[in-house]
């Protein structure tokens, strides 16, 4: 009621953009277990309903990414753990995960990625790989998703380039279309919303009709944020991040994806049917920060399970 309440003041007093919070509507965030720790209560920040990734970190005990489940599951959020497929050692261990999650969270989706690990672990080494180990379908996860790269990805094509990139997403899209858990891409955050569409209307032609759940760094102060940036590999959009740098007098003060998201919410509205679906926040300067910000701008109302995608 608290939140309810607060979003209404908000849209009071400093009005609100329709169209970015119709876009904002069922946005999803992500957590680790060390960040999840320090929020005192989840209801208080995030709208029930809200989808919560947890980002399964190199050295993270698996026990610990249940136990994050089970907490934010008990209070009302659809979870979604990361399973890194090169820190997954094997099959038994991949079965054994699901178990876990499931047995003990109720979890039914997932996001699959390779992950950020230069030597794997074991047998596996992609998402895809962890596909057609078919584990998922035979769970019955309801919510399958996989990664994406507006501006490509190094690790993928150390070259430049996306040809490697886009031979994966055509084998995803394949996938999709015979597994009966829903997919989406969930992309690696970027700051300009002209390249990003760019990107997902070039997806739409070439036949890749997997929705796609935009990743946005949430706000956080402009060193934090070019930090995070360099070492996600962010492409051409961090001479947004640079430009601004270059005025001292803002190095200090919180960066706030309120442009790139306003007109990814125009592109929207004048396009509904584009594949861009929802908003997935990285909350680079904290879970409260970013919480705060997305119901300042109308992001306050949950989707409801039986409705989310």
């Amino acid at each position: 009621m608290a939140l309810l309440n607060f979003r209404k003041k908000v849209d009071e007093t400093v009005g609100v953009n329709p169209h970015l919070e119709a876009f904002l509507d069922g946005y999803s965030i992500e957590v680790m277990p060390r960040t999840a720790e320090k929020v005192e209560d989840f209801t208080a920040l995030l709208p029930k309903g809200t989808r919560v990734y947890i980002a399964h970190i190199e050295g993270t005990p698996i026990e610990d990414m249940v136990a994050t489940a089970k907490r934010l599951s008990e209070n009302g959020y659809p979870v979604m753990p990361h399973f890194p497929a090169r820190i997954i050692k094997d099959a038994a261990t991949l079965e054994n995960w699901i178990a876990m999650y499931q047995g003990e969270a109720g979890v039914d989706q997932a996001l699959l990625l390779a992950g950020g690990v230069a030597n794997p672990h074991g047998d596996f080494h992609s998402s895809m790989q962890l596909l057609e180990n078919g584990a998922f379908d035979r769970a019955g996860f309801k919510r399958l998703h996989v990664a994406g790269h507006p501006e490509g990805n190094k690790d993928i094509d150390p070259k430049g380039g996306t040809a490697m990139v886009d031979e994966a997403l055509r084998w995803k899209q394949k996938f999709s279309e015979t597994t009966d858990a829903d997919m989406a891409l969930a992309t690696q955050f970027a700051f300009e919303a002209g390249p990003i569409i760019e990107w997902a209307d070039s997806l739409k032609e070439a036949g890749i009709t997997i929705p796609i759940h935009i990743g946005i760094a949430g706000p956080a102060k402009l060193q934090t944020m070019i930090k995070f940036a360099i070492a996600c590999g962010v492409g051409p959009s961090l001479k947004v991040l640079q430009k601004r740098a270059k005025d001292v007098t803002k190095l200090l003060l919180p960066f706030e994806p309120t442009t790139v998201l306003t007109e990814l919410a125009a592109h929207k509205a004048a396009h509904p049917d584009s594949n861009i679906e929802r908003v997935h926040f990285f909350p680079l300067g904290g879970i409260k920060t970013n919480a705060t910000w997305a119901i300042e701008h109308g992001g306050a109302s949950a989707v409801p399970a039986a409705q989310g995608t």
